[in-house]
């Protein structure tokens, strides 16, 4: 019993070190976009040449859409530490629900986004859903 206590014991001090390491090298987190310039960047990387005309920001950072000056949709959403980027088709969502929009790509593997866009809000609902 004593060794099964110290092997208990050893674990959790391993575990509770590899934490603290974790944290005092700021992994993990959420990933957040801080600006409009940042958010350009990011479609730029997903979509080489995606040149946004129009970005709304939600007011957190945790996501953002881009329209370019075709009428194409670009969505940044969270996925893990990083950003996931999709153009958003004709089976694509949005549910307003005062200043924030819930979005869906229409795909099961990225989960839907509610964005706080203030203001913004209805004018992307209206042009999500008047895709395709």
């Amino acid at each position: 019993m004593p060794g099964e206590l110290f092997q208990f014991l050893g674990s959790l001090t391993a575990i509770a070190a590899l934490v603290a390491i974790a944290w005092w090298l700021g992994l993990g987190g959420t990933a957040r976009i801080s600006n409009a310039d940042e958010a350009r960047e990011l479609a730029d990387n997903a979509v080489c040449g995606f040149e946004p005309a129009e970005i709304a920001l939600d007011a957190d950072g945790h996501g953002a859409l881009l329209r370019d000056a075709a009428g194409r949709i670009m969505l940044l959403a969270p996925h893990g530490i990083h950003f996931a980027a999709r153009m958003l088709g004709q089976e694509a969502t949005a549910r307003l629900n005062g200043e924030r929009l819930t979005v869906s790509t229409g795909e099961r593997r990225l989960r839907p986004i509610t964005l706080d866009l203030g203001a913004e809000a209805q004018a992307w609902c209206r042009r999500i859903e008047g895709i395709g």
